[in-house]
């Protein structure tokens, strides 16, 4: 289950990433078909969310089932420390600026959309194990 739900996740962020590009382009073309797009994004970005948080807290890796040698620190072990710390704040915070862009895009404010999802792309593209990072790199495709 852990195996398939962590190919689920890495999937699932080719989907944020296509749906979260487009809706930037979207909001800043000030297409009125910003409402939907956004919706879409708000709703795959919430369901990564949720399979993350499981992964984070019960997961192979996860709170629950940490098993650092003794005398050894999370915030000094880089592979934990971008797995438990710094993937989900930057993950966490994205969301939470995707799902305030939503907001603004029922209201077709269009500056503020795109200022929003502009930072939230930013700060994923950030946050992801990309396959080059030392450590915590992950392949492009699940599987591979």
């Amino acid at each position: 289950m852990e195996t398939g739900l962590l190919h689920l996740h890495n999937a699932l962020r080719w989907v944020v990433l296509l749906l979260l590009v487009w809706s930037l382009i979207q909001a800043m073309t000030k297409k009125e078909s910003i409402r939907s797009s956004s919706l879409w994004l708000m709703i795959a970005s919430h369901t990564m969310l949720l399979i993350g948080l499981y992964q984070t807290i019960a997961g192979r890796y996860g709170w629950t089932t940490l098993n650092l040698p003794e005398g050894t620190s999370v915030m000094r072990d880089s592979f934990y420390r971008f797995f438990l710390i710094e993937h989900p704040v930057l993950m966490i915070t994205s969301i939470v600026l995707i799902t305030l862009a939503r907001g603004k895009a029922k209201q077709l404010n269009f500056r503020s959309v795109t200022w929003l999802l502009a930072i939230a792309l930013v700060l994923i593209l950030a946050g992801i194990p990309w396959p080059g990072r030392e450590l915590v790199g992950r392949p492009l495709f699940p599987g591979a």
